[in-house]
């Protein structure tokens, strides 16, 4: 698979940003409409330029960035706001090894976790309010959710559409239930469409992710309009990034699979074209859970449409390797990727909110290693979320398990044939480490931050699967288990601020420094980074639960930045169980 980002359309680009939006316009709506549209889009882009004066800017992402994802009130206390409340633990905590902090939905929601949001323009009273979200945004390079492929069916945007209100005409899309709609791309084993009463009688209205998540009509250039308002509205609250949630599902066109259609992509690309008129700081990242060649069009042309989008082979393949202990399926996919160039770069994740997501394994492993994972995740206490295919069947979706639990068998540590905790936590980090030396941004869940383990009592009560790595922690008790030096969280959050301080001042790890994937034989994953200036770093990682030497050919002495080990290459390199190292070479 190849992919260049760096060849961007030069013709394109010689227009001034205010053309280029034109000619999108002509593009998904025709010269006629785009006529009409223009000049409530050049008035709107006229209020926020008055809020923010052009400015000289240009992104560059460096070894030293790094998000942390996370709900408003995973953490939360009797005493302050959720907000106030992950602004103090992150203040103690994170300050100056994570920069990054991406803020899951945080608007008023009625289901979902926040993701059937009622109002865009709202905080949620019950985190806090807009000054606690730019109190934050002085600390942090905030990244707000862009929830713009649907709404919540106790929205005014639905609510106005199902009275009539002329506002909200053709805000929501209506179908027949007679159309063939067999080929729609489905990521839910739920029905498409759903009836909704309305003063025209009842509606089967476009629902891609359920009933109470209604899907915007795009087709109507007013609902762009108000959207590329509310992005800007974000930017002007301090959003440093946006991203852009379940948007390959954004167009619609009956007789076509609904996902990745040109449209979408084009209005992207819009969107990119209105931050570079007025925040030209601001940068998108796609959430695309698809096979990755899929995945990195939503990065267009050189960095024309989304700067960022998420590596979801990452997870299912590390997973796997550490598994069965053989790095070949990851070192093999690794070997032939062609890393997305500046400005354009990848997240690079382990856990999310969502899960572990299996789409991007489709063309990477075989059903048998597909088995493999999805029998694990069974086994570990967790749960699998499907989707529904065109021919009526039902694949897996995503694994529905903390990834701590994903490696490690949820019994206690204090049982009989329970594994030392020890062992358990090396081979979690050796995990998250291989996630942090590869090429890209680290993108890291705060659940993993802390070693949480499935949270089985917050599955009971939600009915959700997914609300096993969604656990809700109160502060006070989680500040008690972090001053006890011999708890899970203490441990690897210890952990994980060495490596983050370590980490970011390597320029090996840069976002765009060179990657090689190197053959240390199965039981490792083995890369080397190297900067365009600094020393270059082998960042190793074994993946077996036994110790083991590693001999090299080469005459050099090794210095690992992590242990701060030194090795001569004739003594050969030492490796317990899981153990990472980062070498540089020294003559």
């Amino acid at each position: 698979m190849e992919f260049k980002n760096d060849s961007v359309k030069a013709n394109e680009y010689k227009k001034l940003p205010l053309e280029r939006i034109r000619d999108r316009l002509d593009f998904i709506y025709g010269p006629e409409v785009a006529n009409d549209i223009m000049p409530q889009l050049t008035t709107l882009l006229g209020k926020y330029r008055e809020k923010n004066p052009p400015k000289n800017w240009e992104n560059q992402l460096t070894q030293r960035d790094a998000m942390l994802f996370t709900y408003g009130d995973s953490i939360i206390s009797e005493n302050q706001t959720p907000l106030a409340t992950l602004d103090s633990f992150l203040g103690e905590h994170f300050s100056g090894l994570l920069n990054y902090v991406h803020l899951l939905p945080f608007y008023p929601w009625t289901s979902d976790d926040g993701f059937a949001v009622t109002n865009f323009r709202e905080v949620n009273p019950t985190l806090g309010e807009w000054t606690q979200i730019e109190e934050l945004a002085s600390k942090f390079q905030l990244v707000f959710d862009g929830v713009i492929n649907h709404v919540s069916a106790s929205s005014e945007y639905v609510r106005g559409f199902c009275k009539g209100d002329p506002a909200y005409e053709n805000f929501c899309l209506s179908v027949d239930t007679e159309v063939d709609l067999s080929g729609v791309f489905r990521t839910r084993n739920l029905p498409l469409l759903h009836a909704f009463e309305t003063n025209r009688g009842d509606k089967h209205l476009w629902t891609t992710f359920g009933p109470d998540q209604v899907d915007l009509n795009y087709q109507n250039p007013k609902v762009l309009l108000e959207i590329l308002d509310v992005m800007l509205f974000y930017a002007s609250k301090g959003a440093s990034m946006v991203r852009l949630d379940a948007i390959p599902y954004l167009w619609k066109e009956i007789g076509s699979s609904c996902i990745h259609l040109p449209k979408t992509h084009e209005i992207i690309k819009l969107i990119r074209d209105v931050y570079d008129e007025i925040y030209p700081e601001v940068l998108l990242l796609s959430e695309c859970n698809v096979p990755h060649p899929e995945n990195i069009s939503y990065l267009g042309d050189g960095g024309d449409e989304a700067q960022m989008v998420y590596n979801f082979a990452l997870p299912p393949l590390i997973l796997l390797s550490l598994i069965e202990g053989d790095g070949t399926a990851l070192s093999d996919w690794a070997g032939e990727l062609i890393l997305p160039a500046a400005p354009c770069a990848l997240l690079n994740i382990t856990a999310t909110h969502d899960g572990i997501g299996m789409r991007a394994t489709e063309d990477l492993l075989s059903e048998e290693k597909r088995t493999v994972l999805i029998q694990r995740a069974k086994d570990h206490g967790g749960d699998i979320t499907g989707k529904r295919n065109s021919d009526g069947s039902v694949s897996p979706y995503e694994l529905n398990i903390t990834y701590f639990d994903a490696l490690n068998k949820p019994i206690a540590t204090d049982s009989s044939g329970a594994e030392p905790i020890e062992l358990q936590i090396s081979r979690f980090m050796c995990s998250q480490i291989i996630a942090l030396s590869f090429a890209g941004m680290p993108g890291i869940y705060l659940q993993s931050l802390i070693g949480s383990r499935n949270d089985e009592e917050g599955v009971k009560l939600s009915g959700r699967a997914r609300s096993i790595n969604r656990k809700q922690h109160n502060f006070e008790e989680l500040q008690s288990e972090l001053r006890q030096s011999d708890t899970l969280r203490k441990k690897v959050l210890e952990r994980y601020q060495a490596i983050l301080k370590i980490r970011k001042e390597v320029d090996a790890f840069h976002p765009h420094a060179a990657q090689e994937v190197l053959d240390w034989g199965s039981a490792f994953f083995a890369i080397e980074r190297m900067p365009e200036s600094g020393e270059n770093c082998l960042a190793i990682h074994h993946l077996r639960d036994e110790a083991t030497k590693y001999y090299l050919a080469e005459s050099y002495k090794y210095i690992d930045l992590i242990t701060g080990d030194t090795f001569h290459h004739a003594d050969g390199i030492d490796f317990e169980p899981y153990q990472c190292r980062w070498l540089i070479k020294r003559y």
